[in-house]
Parts: C-alpha cells; sequence; structure tokens
C-alpha cells in the first residue's frame, strides 16, 4: 500500500517487488532527483535498494528472521478522517517471532460521543490529560521506521494513520503493509475472519478487550504468528510474504458456523 505520493505508477511498483525496475524507468517518473527522492522515500518508511543496475524493495531481500513487522492498532472517534480523529494508538514491533518492542498510547480529544464510548469504553475524561495528536504521531513516526506495517484489515488503519500525519505536518506513509486478515484467509479456515471471532475461535487471546488498541494488537499478534505456522509456501523473504497474503487462494470457509454449533451443543447440555 502506497500512497499517491510515491509518484510511481502500479506497474513500476509492482515490479519493485519482483524483478526489479531500471534507472531509466525510475528517474523518468520523478519530480525531484533519484538521490533526493531516495532519501525522501526512507524518511518516510520505504527503503529502495540498487541491486545489479535495478531498483527493489529492500523486503524483497530481507528474511523472514530479519525482517521487522510493526503491528498496529488504533480506535478513532469516528471514521471520517476530515471530521474525526485517532483517540488511541498501539504496536509491537515483532522480529523472528518475538515482540521486541512497544508503543501505546491514549491521544487527548474534546468530542467522543456515548456511541463510541459505549465500543472502545474511552471517554473525554480518559484522554483529558492524554498528549496532542502531533506528539503521539511524531512518537509512533519514531518507533515505526521502516517497519512493516501490519493491521487487521490493514487498508482502514494504514490510510487513517497516514492521512493523519498530513493533518500534523509530517509526510504520508510510504511502509510496506501486510493485511493479517488476508494472510489469515490464506492460512487458517475459519467461518468468519473478523478479529474478535478468530480470537474465539482459536482461542488468541483469552483476555482479549475488543476494541482498545493494545489487545487488539495483541490478539493480532497471535494470529500473525497462528498463520505463519500454517503457511505451506515457501517463503523465503518480506516481499513473498507481502506477496503471498495478497495474491494466493483463499481457503474454503466451512458452511456452518462451529462456535455456533458449540454453543447450541452446551445449552441443550445445561438444559
Amino acid at each position: 500500500m502506497l500512497s499517491n505520493d510515491f509518484h510511481l505508477d502500479q506497474k513500476s511498483i509492482s515490479k519493485l517487488s519482483s524483478n526489479g525496475l531500471s534507472l531509466e524507468s525510475i528517474r523518468s517518473q520523478l519530480k525531484e532527483g533519484l538521490d533526493f527522492s531516495l532519501e525522501l522515500w526512507r524518511a518516510q518508511g520505504l527503503n529502495i535498494v540498487k541491486k545489479q543496475g535495478y531498483f527493489f524493495f529492500d523486503t524483497k531481500f530481507i528474511s523472514m528472521s530479519e525482517a521487522e513487522f510493526c503491528i498496529v492498532d488504533i480506535e478513532t472517534n469516528g471514521s471520517k478522517l476530515d471530521k474525526h480523529q485517532i483517540i488511541e494508538i498501539a504496536a509491537v514491533k515483532v522480529k523472528n517471532g518475538l515482540i521486541v518492542d512497544r508503543f501505546e498510547s491514549l491521544v487527548q480529544c474534546d468530542e467522543i460521543n456515548e456511541h463510541i464510548t459505549k465500543i472502545t469504553g474511552i471517554s473525554i475524561q480518559d484522554t483529558k490529560d492524554a498528549p496532542s495528536l502531533k506528539i503521539v504521531l511524531h512518537e509512533f513516526k519514531n518507533f515505526i521506521r521502516d517497519s512493516i506495517f501490519v493491521a487487521h484489515d490493514v487498508k482502514f488503519d494504514y490510510k487513517y494513520i497516514s492521512g493523519s500525519f498530513a493533518k500534523v505536518g509530517l509526510e504520508p506513509l510510504l511502509n510496506r503493509s501486510l493485511c493479517s486478515l488476508g494472510l489469515a484467509e490464506r492460512t487458517v479456515v475459519s467461518y468468519r475472519y473478523g478479529l474478535s471471532y478468530l480470537s474465539d475461535y482459536f482461542d488468541l487471546n483469552p483476555n482479549a478487550t475488543h476494541h482498545r488498541a493494545m489487545s487488539d494488537v495483541l490478539t493480532t499478534y497471535e494470529l500473525f504468528k497462528l498463520s505463519l505456522e500454517n503457511c505451506k509456501e515457501n517463503i523465503n523473504n518480506a516481499e513473498d510474504l507481502i506477496k503471498f497474503s495478497k495474491e494466493a487462494s483463499r481457503l474454503k470457509r466451512p458452511k456452518f458456523d462451529p462456535l455456533r454449533e458449540n454453543q447450541e451443543e452446551i445449552e441443550k447440555e445445561t438444559e
């Protein structure tokens, strides 16, 4: 997932993740000089490297044991970026299957309606002493750096955070991204793939508080590990995993909800 600020067409982006992009192709699309663009992209979380005369995403050459994944979740006071804002953000950095760092913060907010408070448990009172959106996002940018951005249904979190960066004067995100939902659809069989359902079905996070950022991050982390354990594909590097999560065939879902069947059996036994 890359914003329009990347300035390269989709065909070129595909080549960066596969066979490489030529110097002529990359230069022909740049508004600024090559060195300047590479440095700017790096500052936005995206590293592009030159190998044997062609340019690639560096994730093409980072092994799974060395790749750094940043699992992210946000809570907001509404879905419209022009009217609403992030009220909580959490993330963990994962390397070789282990959590190596954590980030978590509420965000000062002047308006949270009752519906959002009911869903998240977060009220205006909870955020009154929290740091501002600008401070939190600057800290988050320093935290994520060039890690691969992972989230459940990644488009929402990625676009919301990237758009929020622009609100506070930061350049948009360009980190490579991976959707844990898409990866799960290709590695674990489930009737549904919502995070709460997956957590209940696979017992991912018994102490989960759904719709709180760090709780959902930790649930996603357990799902991410489960997906990697179940992946039968030959994954040699981080870019292979990103491609697999988007392009591999989805597993066939059961026709009936096993959780509902289990619940009905429990109810019968207690009658």
